[in-house]
């Protein structure tokens, strides 16, 4: 028997997913019960309009050409792996790129500069987790032109990457990367609050690329990528586990705290993880973890993202390990993304 058919998944969503879950299936279905808000969307529209056109005309320009990478849409696309890809393809090119970010979910907006002693609290989860996947200098501030002068002023890094940053106006860019998730796409193409998206789906038609995660097709000029598998990675060690690391039957506990737990728990069943029950908890996107949250089991395995693990190595358990993942970015889009550098260099 393949071990994928003999795994028996438990999913148990914690209180503060499943109301996300709920929006969620509305966003991503038939709007139904939401459409008397379309007059807040309405709203919502024309206030995006107005604040891009101000913000526009006032952008004020970085030192350093700056890569804007974000999306049009509420929730996870990919976004992270693939600014992490970035660094490491800028990096073999020659260049020294460095990131800013709004460090979303973070307890204060002042500027910081991330390092090994940062925490997900003081910088943001996802910051903190391209800094231990990269070592690259990253400046998080609510202010990102003040990050991306910051940057600058270091002499740390040559070309600046901001992390979803596609709606900052303030920012002069000279690039700009919309990623996508290729299952969920537009959702049910509203805006908010009708719908996921942040902008109307047009806004892809001035962006200079389109990442989709998935299947690419019917998106005009987009590129598709896939996030692949690489191993676990002891959170408390640094220890590396192979994809077949578990062998012995055992129950596993899945923990995601990202804007699709439900991809994280569908990527483990189809590993074939050879173990009894795999449980998948859910808790929405950026949940600040405290040890309480793992109440359910002191002696079974625990596995997570990434982004969960940056805010769990503090209190976690010899036997809990994340699942590292890498962005696989097609040849045609890193060629593409050359050749625009290149311009702005000349």
């Amino acid at each position: 028997m393949n071990k994928a058919s003999a795994v028996n998944v438990k999913q148990i969503n914690h209180s503060s997913s499943r109301i996300a879950q709920s929006i969620e299936r509305r966003w991503y279905s038939s709007p139904g019960g939401l459409l008397f808000l379309l007059p807040l969307e309405w709203l919502f529209r024309l206030l995006v309009l107005c604040r891009k056109k101000y913000l526009s005309k006032r952008a004020k320009k970085s030192a350093l050409p700056v890569i804007v990478v974000g999306n049009i849409s509420v929730g996870g696309t990919g976004k992270t792996p693939v600014i992490i890809a970035l660094v490491k393809f800028l990096r073999e090119q020659g260049f020294t790129p460095g990131v800013i970010s709004r460090g979303y979910g973070r307890k204060h907006s002042d500027l910081q500069w991330v390092s090994k002693q940062s925490s997900a609290l003081q910088v943001g989860d996802e910051p903190l987790e391209i800094f231990e996947a990269t070592q690259a200098p990253i400046v998080v501030s609510a202010d990102r032109t003040l990050a991306a002068r910051t940057l600058a002023g270091s002499n740390r890094c040559d070309i600046v990457l901001a992390d979803d940053g596609l709606q900052h106006y303030r920012l002069a860019r000279d690039l700009e990367i919309a990623v996508l998730d290729g299952e969920k796409r537009f959702g049910n193409g509203h805006c908010l609050p009708v719908g996921p998206l942040r902008e109307p789906r047009q806004r892809l038609q001035t962006v200079d690329t389109i990442l989709v995660r998935g299947d690419s097709s019917g998106i005009s000029q987009a590129h598709g990528f896939d996030l692949t598998a690489k191993m676990f990675v002891n959170l408390k060690t640094g220890e590396e586990l192979s994809l077949e690391g578990f062998t012995n039957e055992q129950d596993v506990y899945a923990v995601a705290g990202i804007g699709s737990p439900q991809k994280f728990f569908t990527t483990l069943e189809q590993l074939d993880l050879g173990v009894g029950t795999l449980n998948c908890i859910g808790f929405a996107d950026h949940h600040l973890f405290c040890a309480q949250d793992f109440a359910f089991s002191a002696t079974a395995p625990v596995v997570m993202t990434a982004k969960d693990a940056v805010k769990c190595r503090s209190f976690a358990l010899e036997n809990w390990w994340f699942l590292r993942v890498e962005a696989a970015l097609p040849e045609s889009f890193l060629q593409q993304l050359m050749a625009k550098i290149n311009e702005i260099k000349t």
